[in-house]
């Protein structure tokens, strides 16, 4: 039987192929090629500045290259980035033959994690170029990304405790075996006291760097991650990744990455999606997570709109009949009383209160009762308590109000929330396998981890919205009038033709720079 048979390795081409004829014309790694090349690298931050004497140092554009590539194609490590240099011809092209060893690699990663969100800013303003994003509707929301830090190396005050007690009690156990063995053994429960002793300093060392530290909690491997509820109770180690995403095309237009809860986000969120957006003429979309009073303000303060989940009333908060829950009671802003659904008025002694709520934020807030709860017919429908129902309205209870009337006035806008901010992380997490967090030391080299693939995201999302001549033509026009090449023919050529751009190309202003932090 005949079968289809290769080249011999050892013969010699008469026409040998270079490398750019292997690389097909419409491939992608073409467009991330003047990508990159159409960014002022200097202007981003990147490092230029390398001394003369000694080895030359790699270009900071192809390492971007490089590591763009690895993340588009689900390649993240340095060590299996070292690896694609030397074996992958799409890399070869990219870096027209370069070899750059895994520790420069991770260093460039490491060392410029504001320059690689500016590069992030790039896309966004290339998406808005081409009309991709609506700046009408967006959605903000977290995914947790599990760091580099297991459960038994993160600690905190009760979690020390019990391992230190847990010692003191081996200890009295061996001193008590101790006393009572013979020669034989005495030897080997020393050795264990020893033992159980340097195990109570490393946690008094623990307990002395947490208690330094301010910090509810400490990691050892990765000393800036937190615990963190992921889902239904279960808890990791992880980065929060604070993300808004437009919903015309699931674009992501901003991220941040925490080690905090979703309670004290919002704000900064909308905040930074204005400037991002230029406009606050848009309505944000968060869920329960986000219901925070402060939050709520400063929104409504810069004029945003905002619908976010309502929370539901823990089981110990609800009346025994729900027509008395705490949204049935009507609030007169004049009086500043309530009437209960019986016609009762609540007043307040006008005192003040403080309290931390169970996300660990204060709560000021104002009580409101009356004397005839005691003898009202409802009073077993309306409340548990032998004393009466007691009502707390906090310093943001307008804001509260507010939000809550737009929710219900606008619930079906509400329910696009999940399928406009789940495409990204759904692709990232479980088409790319982006989970976890690859870097270690820190939010800001996870910052540069999580920037990475944000770009990738963008870049692949808008490639597959836009034909690949499009993009590829406006790219090349970048690069030509960032090499100053104003009268190129190419140029000249692709302005004549009106469909390419909404605005001349020059007038695309790059204003990362006033994106708040």
């Amino acid at each position: 039987m005949k079968f289809i048979q290769g080249h011999n390795r050892n013969q010699i081409n008469l026409f040998p192929v270079s490398l750019d004829q292997s690389i097909d014309p419409e491939n992608e790694v073409r467009i991330l090629d003047l990508f990159v090349d159409s960014l002022s690298i200097k202007d981003y931050g990147f490092r230029m500045d390398f001394i003369e004497n000694g080895r030359p140092a790699y270009h900071p554009a192809d390492l971007l290259k490089l590591f763009i590539y690895g993340y588009l194609n689900k390649v993240r490590s340095s060590r299996d980035l070292e690896k694609e240099c030397r074996r992958n011809i799409e890399v070869m092209w990219l870096l027209k033959g370069l070899k750059p060893d895994h520790n420069t690699i991770s260093n460039f990663r490491k060392d410029n994690p504001k320059a690689i969100k500016k590069v992030f800013r790039t896309t966004v303003q290339i998406a808005r170029h081409f009309d991709l994003l609506g700046g009408k509707l967006v959605a903000g929301d977290s995914t947790k990304m599990r760091a580099q830090n297991s459960k038994k190396n993160n600690y905190n005050q009760a979690k020390i405790d019990r391992h230190v007690a847990y010692i003191d009690n081996k200890l009295e156990e061996y001193s008590s075996a101790l006393a009572e063995s013979d020669g034989d053994n005495k030897q080997m429960i020393t050795d264990e006291i020893a033992k159980q002793q340097k195990r109570k300093e490393q946690y008094k060392e623990f307990e002395k760097e947490l208690n330094e530290s301010g910090e509810p909690q400490i990691s050892t491997s990765d000393p800036e991650s937190r615990q963190i509820m992921v889902r239904n109770n279960i808890t990791e180690v992880a980065y929060s990744v604070q993300t808004t995403v437009d919903a015309k095309n699931c674009i992501p237009i901003d991220y941040k990455v925490t080690n905090q809860n979703d309670s004290k986000a919002m704000g900064n969120m909308v905040q930074r999606a204005k400037s991002i957006l230029r406009t606050n003429e848009f309505t944000a979309l968060f869920d329960k997570g986000y219901h925070t009073g402060s939050e709520l303000k400063t929104a409504q303060d810069l004029g945003i709109e905002t619908i976010v989940a309502i929370p539901g009333l823990p089981s110990t908060s609800q009346a025994p009949n729900p027509a008395y829950n705490f949204e049935h009671f009507k609030y007169d802003q004049k009086s500043d009383t309530y009437t209960c659904p019986q016609g009762e008025v609540l007043r307040t002694n006008g005192t003040w209160y403080k309290e931390h709520n169970r996300r660990d934020n204060v709560i000021t807030f104002k009580q409101y009762k009356t004397r005839s709860c005691k003898l009202c017919p409802a009073h077993s429908q309306c409340t548990r308590s032998k004393d009466g129902r007691v009502l707390s309205r906090s310093t943001f209870a307008e804001y509260y109000d507010r939000n809550r009337k737009t929710y219900q006035e606008k619930e079906h806008l509400y329910k696009r929330r999940q399928a406009i901010v789940e495409h990204p992380f759904g692709t990232m997490k479980r088409q790319w396998g982006f989970s976890y967090i690859l870097t270690k030391k820190g939010i800001k080299r996870a910052s540069a981890d999580v920037g990475f693939m944000f770009i990738a995201y963008n870049l692949r999302r808008i490639g597959n919205i836009l034909t690949s001549d499009r993009l590829r033509e406006y790219l090349r026009i970048l690069v030509l009038l960032f090499l100053g090449k104003k009268d190129h023919p190419g140029l000249k050529k692709s302005l004549l033709r009106p469909s390419l751009f909404r605005v001349p190309v020059w007038a695309v202003k790059w204003e990362w720079a006033q994106v708040p932090a």
